[in-house]
């Protein structure tokens, strides 16, 4: 399914929903015989299309948020000259792999004669018309693809709550008194079930639109405080400890990879050829992004050093007025963004993995509450389990952002241009492999220093 990434809800396309596409002609040999004039988007049904500058505000948009605030601890992580090398080389390898994941889906699209595929289902005809070696796995592309979209959408949700405990939690315990993080989680429940539990998600339209405007507002703030009384160069390393340097890689590809998103926006644009063009709405979008990111995490980690935290906005100064408006600010908007963020892991499972007697039947309304309801319980107590914003950033890049924005979009070009479209000396095909090595090895390392720093964390907090 493909959403609206304005609306946030699913698009209502004829080739999407029904798979109504043309019946391929047969030829005399009983071969199909492929129309190389069928356009895909020229038989895109968009309700609401958006314009290259609109796009581009979205993707913007939809970049900034927890993953620009711990940029400054990843930065501590990995040195500053470090840093900002593989800052530059990680968002370069980010936009390229997202190329040739549209390239790829536009020939699939081309080929079975479909307007529009999501990514689940790009993997699988990419996979069933692959080398044998990798033709085995299409049955299960779907629910694979499927299970690493929502176990991401879910991180992201784990993120949001973490944030908003621990910046509620500075607020309350500079100007009233001392509160744990779990308790203020507690006290947050309630009011997370009831936005997650909205029916219509127009509701919250006018607030998200607000919120977008305030993270702006908000890093304005904080750029505000960074840039006063900066030490000098020498304060901080240019090279971390390499055992810090997977941390680094998840945070980072948190940050740059909103797969989901960037899908959603190209599926949704008036001209989507002008996405993925050599000065299109991707490649000047990710620039301004890993620039942006660069910017942040360098003066973020020059002004604070060791003393970084998950979050840049635990960092300001505590009692003083703009501070605290600039942790409410962060926290508002990152509130109302969890049932946003929400709505796509509960809308695939909704709508892949319910029966259609259930969907229809009289009690689907308090199934699919009770799906919202399971969504947010399973959220909190994770996030309260191990409250620390840095680790599950870092966890989920580079757990599935590894995958879904590094892996699969080479192993879906390597299946599109099988057998005999790999260009000279098969340069693509040694490419795609490399890129597949890469990713897995971001995977394996970030996903073991993640996952050993929260078991530590976790058996302090245990014995304590």
């Amino acid at each position: 399914m493909v959403y609206d990434a304005e609306k946030h809800e699913p698009i209502r396309d004829e080739d999407t929903e029904n798979a109504i596409a043309l019946v391929p002609k047969k030829t005399k040999d009983g071969q199909e015989q492929q129309d190389e004039d069928y356009d895909p988007y020229k038989h895109r049904n968009v309700p609401h299309p958006t314009s290259n500058s609109e796009t581009l505000a979205h993707l913007l948009k939809g970049c900034l948020g927890t993953g620009i605030l711990a940029m400054h601890e990843a930065f501590k992580n990995a040195g500053w000259l470090n840093g900002l090398i593989s800052m530059a080389l990680i968002g370069f390898v980010c936009t390229y792999c997202f190329q040739i994941l549209v390239k790829s889906q536009y020939v699939l699209c081309k080929k079975h004669r479909r307007a529009i595929l999501s990514y689940p289902e790009s993997m699988k005809l990419a996979l069933q018309q692959g080398p044998a070696a990798l033709k085995w796995i299409a049955p299960s592309a779907v629910l694979i693809t499927d299970g690493f979209l929502i176990i991401y959408q879910l991180g992201v949700c784990i993120c949001y709550i973490v944030f908003v405990a621990k910046n509620v939690q500075q607020i309350v315990e500079t100007h009233i008194f001392e509160m744990s993080v779990t308790t203020v989680m507690l006290i947050m429940f309630l009011p997370l079930l009831a936005i997650n539990c909205l029916k219509n998600l127009k509701v919250l339209a006018p607030f998200s639109s607000v919120a977008n405007i305030v993270t702006f507002i908000g890093l304005g703030f904080v750029l505000y405080y960074v840039f006063q009384d900066l030490p000098e160069l020498k304060s901080i390393p240019a090279f971390a400890p390499i055992q810090g340097y997977p941390l680094y890689f998840g945070t980072v590809l948190f940050a740059l990879e909103a797969v989901g998103v960037f899908i959603a926006l190209e599926a949704n644009m008036e001209k989507p050829k002008n996405f993925v063009s050599k000065f299109g709405v991707l490649n000047v979008g990710m620039s301004i992004v890993t620039l942006l990111y660069g910017f942040v995490g360098f003066f973020g980690y020059l002004k604070y050093g060791i003393a970084s935290k998950d979050s840049i906005t635990l960092s300001l100064p505590k009692g003083a007025l703009l501070p605290e408006i600039t942790r409410g600010l962060f926290t508002f908007a990152i509130f109302i963004s969890y049932a946003l963020q929400c709505y796509v892991p509960i809308s695939i499972i909704w709508e892949n993995y319910f029966s259609d007697d259930i969907k229809k039947s009289d009690k689907s309304g308090r199934y699919l509450y009770g799906l919202r309801i399971v969504t947010t319980i399973f959220t909190f107590l994770v996030a309260a389990a191990v409250p620390h914003l840095g680790l599950f950033i870092s966890l989920f890049g580079a757990f599935c952002l590894s995958i879904l924005g590094l892996a699969f979009p080479a192993i879906m070009e390597i299946c599109v241009l099988y057998p005999d479209k790999y260009g000279p000396m098969n340069w693509h095909l040694w490419k795609d492999l490399a890129l597949v090595i890469f990713a897995f090895a971001g995977l394996t390392s970030g996903t073991y220093a993640s996952m050993k720093d929260i078991i530590a964390t976790f058996s302090n907090t245990a014995t304590q």
